[in-house]
């Protein structure tokens, strides 16, 4: 079986320098939606026939099981599908897809592969994938004859006003015998009101020749619909986004509000999870049981331990989060960061690259980058890691059951013992002993009988 996916077009609608199939939707590229699920399908030949932006389509999607077809000038369906030929198995079925139709699911183009594999004889026959449509303005439509079998399709500009009143429209998607794919391909002719080659005229052809021409029906129009301009692209958006919501749904997941979630990569949650609005979730995700998401959160490659709360506003990437910890409001854990149970990072709190060991807290208005942090740790209000020197980063350690007092910096490399306890204002330039206080602070001074300036008039 081989796929073709179309993705030449330009997308002038779009009103942008960026290829159409290259806008993302749920967070990847329209056209890798497709190319996905193509390869569920397991094909021998997975061919992208690409055009306008095409270095740049290239450079994106570059995989060793794609091959690429370049169509240049683009000159409609067959006139694509044309260049794809030479990648394509002799034998069996070639079925063409859109690289702007995302949401077309596995199970209905199992659908038509079945339909196209089920002739009265080793052609098989042409399966084309329909669905009626309320408004079927600017689609081709199905033309059946009396007997209800398919004889053609005709596109809108083509037409009769017979022809227009059909609801049935080709959403485009065709399982195609490949043994007569080049014959046909060979005999089309721009003849028509756009003056391109239409694959759809395949379908004539079939006829003439007594093959069975058999149709397919998605599950639902959503999964048919196209993106030619921006309304669309949200409108997909917000189809995928609601699927994926109820997805969540039934697996147990409380949602505050399902019209205001945002997945753009893989979420996997545990039992009991509730995750509250307006969150985006980008990457690979893991929410732990009992895992509470706060308002507003970001969480990109994030994997969060049982029983967690992220308050509002938080934003964790490539980070992980133990069970029992709390986090936020306002928090920020950047990449590399690592915490164990029951850590506190409150508000206005950055973590960068550090591990944080079980049960210490930074409650408020700290930066920790480049740190190694043990067990039963309080680091003070306004507490900062020197780590960086201008060119070269430097590790800070503080052992376990250290106290540091508020607005503390700690000039790295450094290394605070166990059990240490750091004064308000310390500035620490060498390591600090175990079970010891060190203070670091001007001498505090009171001048009797010192009087404000006052401003001088003029």
């Amino acid at each position: 079986m081989n796929i073709v996916i179309l993705a030449a077009g330009q997308g002038k609608r779009m009103h942008s320098n960026l290829p159409k199939v290259l806008h993302p939707l749920t967070g990847k590229p329209l056209v890798s939606h497709v190319i996905d699920t193509a390869r569920s399908l397991a094909p021998s030949s997975l061919c992208v026939v690409y055009g306008h932006g095409g270095d740049v389509v290239k450079s994106t999607l570059a995989a060793p099981d794609l091959a690429w077809a370049l169509q240049e000038p683009q000159l409609g369906t067959g006139h694509a599908v044309m260049q794809a030929l030479p990648h394509l198995a002799p034998e069996g079925v070639t079925l063409v897809l859109y690289g702007d139709v995302p949401l077309i699911q596995p199970e209905t183009l199992q659908k038509l592969l079945h339909a196209a594999q089920d002739g009265p004889d080793a052609a098989g026959a042409l399966a084309i994938l329909t669905v009626e449509l309320a408004d079927p303005t600017g689609y081709g439509r199905i033309v059946r004859n009396a007997a209800g079998q398919v004889v053609r399709i005709v596109e809108q500009k083509d037409a009769s006003a017979e022809e227009k009143a059909v609801r049935e429209v080709n959403t485009g998607i065709m399982a195609l015998p490949t043994a007569r794919l080049g014959e046909w391909l060979a005999r089309l002719s721009n003849d028509n009101a756009q003056q391109e080659y239409y694959l759809t005229d395949i379908v004539g052809m079939a006829v003439a020749a007594g093959l069975p021409v058999r149709t397919a029906h998605p599950a639902g129009e959503w999964e048919v619909l196209g993106v030619n301009s921006k309304v669309q692209l949200a409108e997909l958006e917000r189809i995928a986004q609601r699927r994926t919501a109820e997805r969540l749904l039934e697996q147990g997941v409380r949602l505050a509000d399902p019209a205001r979630l945002d997945v753009r990569g893989t979420l996997s949650c545990g039992r009991d999870v509730f995750i509250d609005v307006n969150c985006v979730f980008e990457g690979q995700i893991e929410l732990g049981e009992a895992v509470e998401i706060g308002p507003n959160c970001v969480l990109k490659n994030a994997r969060i331990g049982a029983g967690t709360r992220l308050a509002a506003f938080s934003h964790v990437e490539d980070a992980v989060v133990g069970p029992d910890a709390v986090i936020g409001p306002f928090a920020r854990l950047r990449p590399g960061t690592e915490l164990a149970a029951g850590v506190h990072i409150g508000n206005f709190v950055e973590i960068k690259n550090s591990k944080i060991a079980a049960n210490s807290k930074a409650n408020h208005l700290a930066y920790v980058g480049d740190a190694i942090v043990g067990s039963r740790v309080n680091i003070g209000a306004g507490t900062i890691t020197c780590n960086y020197d201008g060119a070269n980063k430097f590790q800070t350690v503080i052992e376990d059951d250290v106290f540091i007092g508020s607005d503390t910096q700690l000039v790295a490399p450094v290394t605070v013992g166990r059990g240490a306890t750091l004064g308000a204002g310390t500035t620490l330039t060498k390591d600090a002993p175990p079970d010891t206080l060190t203070v670091s602070r001007a001498k505090q001074l009171s001048v009797p009988g010192w009087t404000r300036p006052v401003k001088i008039k003029k």
